[in-house]
């Protein structure tokens, strides 16, 4: 044992949190005329997790709920027409009639456009980024985040200070009072040659000069190292917290999404993805994304924002 505790280790405990929350988390979802969409939002709703705005086609969303059994009357239906949906959800968060912002049926660009928009956006002047909750990975007992696999394409030092830092606040917000990060990277040495070891180790630099703070960062290491005790002491690599990270920050965008694939699709692992750095954790899956990976992202948005209050 480390000393330093998760409270929250799998996605039915998250959703079970949210379920006691003192307020509702409400959720505005752009583009809401989609089944998958509204399977995984009427499965929150019904959990006690969130009470859903849906913004998008009324006709095509009160028809959809229809077919899924329910009474259109009973939810809150907020019309925009194609191409609209962005930033009508968008101006219900910056409102506060919402706490948490969702992708439904429309492109990540047509969310984003309007979120980041200067005048009427969710704009904090912090860098937004992906954070990913990985359940049930092979080998591990407890989530894993990875992050950015989602955002940032190939960001610099300022960047990934800013994406290990979005990544600890969004623990923080759910009971990690002190995440442990490991800043990946192919190999285990500082080479001048390898941007990626040079960031990883100004980043740990960072955090014991306090730089940055609420976690522990190690790094530069790599995949096997961070995840594998057995393997960090047969490399004699002197960490008592290998097998045992909180955080995992790749490289690359590229790096995140292939790994967090692999997790996935080969692995079994479950997902559950927010965007943070904005005014309100954002909803981001994929289109093609399952009911259920949408209803653990909006179980753990909404605590994330409750969190972030307290």
């Amino acid at each position: 044992m480390t000393g330093y505790q998760i409270m929250y280790k799998h996605f039915e405990e998250i959703a079970e949190a949210a379920k006691h929350l003192p307020v509702k988390g409400r959720i505005a979802v752009a583009g809401a005329a989609d089944k998958a969409v509204l399977e995984s939002v009427m499965e929150a709703f019904d959990s006690g997790i969130a009470v859903p705005v849906l913004v998008g086609e009324e006709e095509e969303i009160s028809s959809l709920l229809a077919g899924l059994g329910r009474n259109p009357d009973e939810f809150e239906i907020v019309h925009a027409s194609k191409g609209e949906e962005g930033p009508k959800a968008v101006e219900l968060v910056r409102e506060g009639k919402a706490s948490v912002l969702m992708k439904g049926m429309i492109e990540t660009s047509e969310l984003l456009r309007p979120v980041v928009n200067r005048e009427t956006g969710l704009r904090t002047g912090s860098v937004m980024s992906h954070v990913g909750f990985f359940d049930r990975v092979p080998g591990t007992d407890h989530f894993i985040i990875q992050t950015d696999g989602g955002m940032l394409l190939y960001p610099d030092l300022k960047e990934k200070k800013a994406i290990i830092e979005n990544a600890v606040s969004a623990l923080h917000a759910i009971g990690n009072e002190c995440p442990k990060v490991a800043v990946l990277c192919a190999v285990e040495t500082v080479n001048p040659k390898m941007t990626e070891t040079v960031d990883a180790d100004a980043l740990k630099q960072m955090n014991l000069s306090g730089d940055i703070s609420g976690c522990i960062i190690e790094g530069p290491i790599s995949y096997d190292l961070a995840m594998s005790r057995d393997i960090a002491e047969k490399k004699h690599y002197d960490c008592p917290f290998c097998g045992d990270f909180d955080i995992l920050v790749v490289p690359t965008i590229a790096a995140g999404n292939i790994i967090g694939k692999c997790w996935t699709v080969t692995c079994g692992a479950l997902l559950g993805g927010i965007v943070v750095g904005a005014k309100a954790p954002i909803v981001l899956t994929s289109r093609g994304s399952s009911a259920q990976e949408k209803f653990f992202s909006i179980a753990v948005a909404v605590l994330v924002a409750e969190g972030g209050k307290r």
